[in-house]
């Protein structure tokens, strides 16, 4: 197999989802003993929380580079960012190693396209939802996307940095995601793109009643076919 390098720690919650979805999908695709080859580098999420002005932008593609070339200097032969949000600095990161960085939307992008979904939702944090660097890609592949609505902005930024991220999870916010969801399927969505690891402790990704595509999950499973691809 390949060998993986993930950048992870934002938050150290998305690591342990990556890692295990990752080694559940080579256990059933090799063999039931099998374990990913993974290089896992966990940062320090509360130097890279809620980033707000372009130094602090720039000071997060600082930390995310080195990280990336510390991994390919140990023989990760591709890199994944465990974190949505974090791939706004994909590009800086990108030109600082040799080996490629699989782009959580792309990849997301793709599976939408391949299940002929025209019409979305995007969720996450405050620049997921409202800056291009994200949406661009998603569109790129025909996916006609929601405008951010800034009073689901405010209350997803809320329940994402002020609860999940802390461990906290409540009844309150899982019906606010749920009545979310009828909303956007009043005004058209076919789907919605859970673009935010913490946000499947209070999502059941499995019975809403729009489907939801969960970005961690189709990121985690494009790594690990690459890892056992020949």
């Amino acid at each position: 197999m390949h060998k993986l390098g993930l950048i992870g720690g934002m938050s150290w919650v998305s690591t342990r989802t990556y890692y295990e979805r990752i080694n559940r999908y080579v256990q059933r695709h090799v063999d039931k003993t099998a374990s990913a080859p993974m290089l896992i580098e966990s940062l320090d999420f509360a130097q890279l929380y809620r980033l707000d002005d372009n130094a602090d932008w720039q000071r997060a593609a600082a930390i995310i580079g080195d990280s990336a070339r510390r991994l390919e200097a140990a023989g990760a032969e591709m890199l994944i960012i465990g974190a949505n949000s974090m791939h706004k600095v994909y590009r800086e990161v990108e030109a600082m190693v040799g080996v490629p960085i699989l782009h959580i939307a792309e990849c997301v992008g793709a599976k939408m396209a391949e299940d002929r979904i025209e019409r979305a939702a995007l969720i996450g944090t405050r620049n997921v939802m409202t800056e291009s660097f994200y949406r661009r890609r998603l569109v790129a592949y025909g996916i006609d996307l929601l405008p951010p609505e800034m009073g689901n902005v405010e209350t997803l930024d809320r329940i994402i940095y002020d609860e999940l991220m802390l461990g906290k999870v409540s009844r309150d916010s899982e019906r606010t995601l749920r009545s979310m969801f009828v909303d956007f399927e009043k005004v058209g969505a076919q789907a919605v793109i859970l673009a935010n690891t913490e946000l499947e402790q209070v999502v059941d990704t499995s019975a809403n009643v729009i489907p939801i595509y969960d970005c961690t999950a189709i990121h985690a499973d494009a790594a690990a076919a690459w890892m056992i691809a020949d």
